[in-house]
């Protein structure tokens, strides 16, 4: 029980760091700075892009872990 639940949340934690890594790199690479002073658009669009990135990594990282359950479950 432990374990899957050390399983569940560094593979939560990992999901959404990486994808809100992605989304800020993504951001970089349009010129968008998410540190900017001041909210303009780009700042803006740099803040949407890490949060959908953290969110996306997130639910990645649960499809991940529902697919290994059920494979583990199936004997495969």
């Amino acid at each position: 029980m432990a374990n899957k639940l050390l399983l569940e949340g560094v593979s939560d934690a990992v999901g959404f760091i990486g994808g809100a890594l992605a989304g800020f790199w993504i951001g970089q690479l349009l010129g968008w700075d998410i540190f900017a002073e001041g909210y303009g658009g780009a700042s803006i669009g740099a803040i949407l892009l890490v949060g959908l990135g953290g969110g996306g990594g997130l639910q990645l990282a649960r499809l991940w872990r529902s697919r290994r359950s059920e494979a583990d479950t199936s004997g495969h």
